[in-house]
């Protein structure tokens, strides 16, 4: 995990979609132990609350799970939920802004297909 933190959004925030990536990557695979809530709060210089509350919502949404005394682990299927939720996440929110570029630019869809068929992209 790097410690690139912005102001864009709050760093629970952060630190949830770098936990979400590195799943999405392979990074972390089922049953992998994710950091304690501890040791990232030391190495990052954050306060446990802030990684509490990532690693709160990565449970609330079913990605990891707390084994009391042992600590949090990534459960089976999340990397398809995960995948699910971000497909839907860039369809409603950011696939319309590429759209409208798109279209202002007057690229079709089909000019994005026969250059990636050409190699292009």
């Amino acid at each position: 995990m790097g410690q690139n933190w912005h102001d864009n959004a709050p760093i629970y925030r952060q630190l949830k979609e770098k936990v979400v990536q590195m799943i999405l990557q392979a990074q972390l695979a089922p049953g992998d132990a994710l950091p304690s809530v501890r040791q990232i709060a030391a190495d990052f210089e954050l306060n446990p609350l802030t990684v509490s509350r990532a690693y709160q919502e990565l449970v609330d949404e079913g990605i990891i799970e707390m084994k009391r005394g042992l600590g949090m682990f990534v459960l089976d299927g999340a990397k398809d939920r995960l995948l699910q939720s971000e497909r839907e996440r860039f369809l409603q929110e950011e696939w319309p802004a590429v759209l409208k570029k798109m279209q202002s630019l007057g690229i079709r869809i089909d000019d994005l297909i026969a250059d990636k068929d050409q190699g292009g992209i």
